[in-house]
């Protein structure tokens, strides 16, 4: 799988979209960025996986060799993935993130795609009936996921 590194914040405009009140998992918080790695794969949407300070499950790609992975679990938050369509759900501005963690993922962004594209697809086909899973292994890995929140995106 081809990829690049593209890092946005999510805008305002998705904010209004998608209110913590009726979308709880998201996270979004105002006047909190919500920066996430953008992949683009062989779907007709986009993949936005979050940068998370402290993260607590296996669903997600730790990092290892930065400052902040010295004190706490961070990484990228596959549970709390964003499927986007919409090119103004970007906030164009620049993004910033720790260095050692933006270095980190440029060197690891294939490893980090594929487990992203596979952990959708693994919910795609529990819920398209396809692989359905064990209710507890199902879970384990989607029981605070956002993925039930773009089921129109994914056709589902």
């Amino acid at each position: 799988m081809e990829c690049s590194v593209k890092i946005y914040q999510l805008s305002a405009e998705f904010m209004r979209d998608y209110p913590t009140l009726k979308y709880p998992e998201l996270m979004c918080k105002w006047g909190r960025p919500y920066s996430c790695l953008m992949i683009e794969a062989v779907f007709d949407y986009r993949i936005c996986i979050p940068y998370r300070s402290s993260i607590h499950h296996k669903n997600a790609y730790l990092f290892t060799g930065t400052e902040r992975s010295r004190r706490t679990r961070s990484g990228l938050d596959y549970t709390k993935i964003v499927l986007i369509r919409k090119e103004s759900y970007l906030d164009p501005t620049k993004v910033v993130v720790d260095q050692d963690e933006y270095t980190e993922t440029v060197r690891n962004i294939r490893r980090i795609a594929e487990e992203a594209v596979r952990y959708l697809e693994g919910y795609i086909q529990h819920v398209n009936g396809t692989k359905p899973l064990h209710p507890r292994e199902y879970a384990r890995r989607y029981q605070y996921s956002t993925l039930p929140y773009f089921h129109d995106i994914m056709g589902l």
